[in-house]
């Protein structure tokens, strides 16, 4: 079941984005070659059938130009379109390529993958605050080890880590990592709403045989619980999604000032262990991390770098800002050197994930 999970989560999360760049793309008239779900080799394809008016009213079908296919590795997807080349496909007419329609239907082809993705997420966390009990504030303290911290109470809120601000359980969870092997600094509110700061030591947990499991902070979290009801699950659904971007913003900022590890990013292999345990806790954990890794997949492609959809959209600020297009040879060069990149970067990540798991 593991398998069926790993390839229906990662496939709704492709196929919701590239639909992005495919819609988009259609509507403002650009020749689609191929709608592709997976990389590698192709397992299926087929063109369908559209309906085509004559000047008298007559009705036709004809073979859609676009190749809507599967393929074997369940990793990705692309949308490949006329004028993204730079060679020029002179069998395509010059109006159905992608160079030649204005700015802001080129800004759109690129950014609406990413906007798909957080709109899918959204649109998840919605169905899981109509369904579930859920929590809007995970801040609060619960479970207090009184004899290390004898002047926490029942019900504080933590209001910052080591000095960062926290006011969601996303943020409180990343700076609690980055935090997690030396004691620091905390500061939270009590109930009649004084102010205190104390002195965190973390302690490590680990299992018989001496391997690292976790670490215990001294207490616990509870959070404000509502029954579902429409404008809760509103309230849910974008509080959740926002604080997952900013844990997403925090986590890249993190990883470049040096604060986290590399080692803590997750490949194919490292998604497929976390699905794995999603799946035992049910669906609605499935769901969760489905809204998850929607988000992380638009938060990674919106980022302004080589080969992700942020690097073609600069590029097109870039073209805005000084009046032409960026040389084809040159942008696509750079995305070239960024896929190269990335693809080193995909490779480490990967066998990490498998030396943890071994």
């Amino acid at each position: 079941m593991t398998l069926i999970y790993f390839i229906l989560i990662l496939g709704i999360v492709v196929l919701v984005h590239e639909f992005g760049h495919f819609i988009f793309a259609k509507k403002a008239g650009v020749y689609v070659y191929e709608f592709s779900i997976g990389m590698g080799p192709r397992l299926f394809k087929f063109n369908r059938k559209k309906k085509v008016k004559d000047k008298k009213g007559k009705v036709t079908y004809v073979k859609d130009e676009t190749d809507y296919c599967i393929r074997l590795l369940p990793i990705g997807g692309y949308v490949q379109m006329a004028g993204e080349e730079v060679e020029v496909d002179e069998n395509i007419p010059e109006e159905k390529r992608l160079q030649s329609k204005p700015w802001h239907n080129r800004f759109l082809v690129m950014v609406a993958g990413v906007m798909n993705n957080f709109l899918l997420a959204i649109l998840l966390l919605f169905f899981i605050g109509m369904t579930n009990e859920i929590t809007l504030n995970s801040t609060k303290l619960t479970e207090i080890d009184t004899e290390k911290y004898p002047t926490l109470q029942e019900g504080d809120r933590i209001l910052e880590v080591a000095n960062k601000k926290i006011n969601n359980y996303d943020k409180l969870a990343l700076e609690l990592t980055v935090e997690k092997d030396h004691p620091f600094e905390m500061t939270v509110r009590h109930p009649d709403k004084t102010k205190e700061t104390v002195t965190i030591t973390p302690v490590e947990v680990k299992d018989e045989n001496g391997e690292l499991l976790g670490y215990e902070y001294g207490f616990g979290l509870d959070g404000d619980h509502y029954h579902h009801d429409f404008f809760a699950a509103i309230r849910y659904a974008f509080g959740k999604f926002f604080s997952m971007v900013e844990q997403m913003f925090f986590t890249i900022l993190y990883l470049c000032t040096g604060k986290l590890s590399l080692n803590m990013l997750s490949g194919p292999v490292g998604i497929y262990t976390v699905v794995g345990e999603a799946g035992k806790q049910g669906i609605m954990t499935l769901i969760s991390l489905l809204a998850m890794i929607s988000v992380n997949v638009g938060f990674i492609n919106l980022l302004p770098l080589p080969a992700f959809d942020g690097g073609h959209a600069l590029f097109l600020i870039i073209e805005k800002i000084k009046g032409s297009p960026v040389n084809p040879k040159v942008e696509n060069t750079v995305h070239n050197i960024g896929f190269i990149l990335l693809m080193i970067l995909m490779i480490y990540i990967t066998f990490q994930d498998i030396v943890r798991i071994f």
